[in-house]
């Protein structure tokens, strides 16, 4: 969506895992700088959720280049359509540098108040705070990455975990035109309060259930064949220990892949076999006593 293309797949896949030893071009930069926000806010205990961690999520996507990211924008941006033949149209114009932080905290306050309100569909708050930080426009550079990265985690903590399964980010490539026409639509009138954000809800909501069915489509897969996960089943109704992690499953069947071992582990929580327990680092699963 923001021209980051690695054409190579199988050095996209090496930086994505982590092993290219080294980047050779900006995008491979950026791609590695965005593994690296999105390996922070599932390894780790990311909340809260302050201008902070927006700016470490930035500092995180451009750790591999010449750019010095974690900052706030200091001039006024614009958000363009750049035509072939050179002409540009101003598709919006956001928050100004100098109220950007106020614009930002205020954004954040008022997210999490009304997530704690819970008088209004959480999938729906997230889709408005990501609309309103897309509009808002903190950074130089890196806006759409900063904040898909943050949808995941907010969706994550939110109860919709298919991030972690599902790439939403290729599901909003894969539909970029659907994408820009939403955020167009919906940012109209946005700084005189008239904007109508259902377009982009529609669209964000739509993403969100296509990734569901995706996952859905996966398992099924996965069921069809089943050996892997009832191996993981089988290690961990008989052999874990009662209080296990992700790694134990790992050393104990490395032929299996982690969304394999995560979605057993999901399946099983869903049969009310196993419970997750703690965040980050300290993240851990537990057998559940007396179960069927």
């Amino acid at each position: 969506l923001e021209g980051v293309v690695v054409e190579d797949q199988a050095r996209a896949a090496a930086i994505i895992v982590g092993k290219a030893t080294t980047l050779r071009t900006r995008s491979e930069q950026e791609l590695a700088g965005y593994r690296a926000a999105l390996d922070y806010l599932f390894a780790q205990d990311w909340r809260p959720l302050n201008v902070g961690l927006l700016l470490h999520l930035h500092r995180n996507l451009f750790e591999q280049t010449k750019v010095d990211g974690g900052r706030l924008k200091d001039s006024d941006n614009l958000v363009v359509d750049r035509s072939p033949d050179g002409s540009v149209e101003v598709r919006f114009v956001p928050v100004s540098a100098a109220s950007t932080e106020n614009f930002t905290v205020e954004l954040i306050d008022r997210y999490k108040e009304a997530i704690t309100e819970g008088r209004h569909h959480p999938v729906l708050l997230v889709g408005l705070f990501v609309l309103d930080l897309l509009t808002i426009h903190p950074f130089a550079d890196g806006n759409g990455r900063v904040v898909r990265a943050l949808t995941n985690a907010l969706l994550d903590d939110a109860g919709y975990t298919v991030g972690r399964y599902v790439s939403i980010e290729q599901l909003m490539a894969e539909s970029a035109d659907g994408y820009y026409a939403a955020l167009l639509t919906s940012t109209r009138g946005w700084h005189e309060q008239t904007n109508d954000p259902w377009p982009w809800l529609a669209y964000f909501t739509g993403v969100l259930a296509q990734a569901y069915k995706r996952f859905e489509q996966r398992a099924a897969s996965d069921r069809s064949t089943g050996t892997k996960q009832d191996r993981v089943r089988e290690y961990v109704l008989e052999q874990a220990p009662q209080i296990f992690r992700i790694a134990d499953v790992r050393v104990a069947l490395p032929g299996v892949s982690d969304p394999t071992i995560r979605l057993s582990l999901e399946q099983l929580k869903n049969d009310g076999r196993v419970k997750p327990q703690g965040r980050g680092r300290s993240a851990a699963w537990v057998k559940v006593p007396g179960s069927p």
